[in-house]
């Protein structure tokens, strides 16, 4: 039996026949619902069968739009907009798992905070709820970290505009930077492909 097929076998001996668990590219992906996030992380970290003792990434996700414009279909195979996708590693058996929960309210997309079960969540939380808006309930200093203080929107959502909603200069009259709105006029970049001809063939 592989690491992987044990991993799933142990998965499958604690959450039971009817858990969520895909297998891809040599990886195995764990979907938990919303209201058993934390009892299933706790279960992952405390049970010796399965010592997810490390989360080394959190990271939020927008499936709006997801696969478009080349399969404009796909978006409709996910349960909700925005979900919540943690990486774990165990060190004792030497496996990774992919843990992920749909947020049920995309007005206001909340989960709660596992900041309690892996203190590393810290700042990979609040990132998500910078680029994202994810509300990560009990989250003890849920703040932005990577944009400014006064900044408008969540940039990493598909809605959000390329351009942004105000730009940022020094003024040099007023000796302090201004906040504007943008000037640069929103316009779709189509790629030039430029070949040689007969590009690929051998001679």
């Amino acid at each position: 039996m592989t690491r992987l097929e044990t991993l799933k076998t142990n998965l499958v001996a604690q959450f039971g026949e009817s858990i969520n668990c895909t297998e891809a590219l040599g990886e195995l992906t764990l979907q938990v619902p919303v209201e058993k996030w934390i009892d299933t992380c706790r279960t992952l970290r405390d049970q010796p069968q399965l010592a997810f003792a490390t989360c080394i990434d959190l990271c939020g996700v927008d499936y709006s739009g997801w696969g478009a414009p080349t399969y404009p279909e796909a978006s409709k195979q996910f349960p909700q907009r925005f979900a919540v996708v943690v990486h774990l590693l165990s060190i004792d058996h030497n496996w990774r798992l992919r843990l992920r929960t749909w947020l049920p309210d995309e007005d206001f997309p909340m989960v709660a905070s596992l900041i309690d079960i892996w203190p590393s969540v810290n700042w990979y939380e609040r990132e998500a709820f910078d680029l994202y808006g994810i509300v990560f309930e009990g989250h003890p200093d849920l703040r932005r970290i990577l944009t400014d203080y006064g900044f408008i929107g969540h940039p990493f959502r598909k809605d959000f505009p390329i351009s942004g909603n105000v730009e940022m200069r020094y003024d040099t009259e007023q000796k302090r930077v201004v906040y504007q709105p943008v000037t640069i006029e929103p316009r779709e970049v189509t790629p030039r492909i430029v070949r040689e001809e007969g590009y690929g063939i051998e001679r």
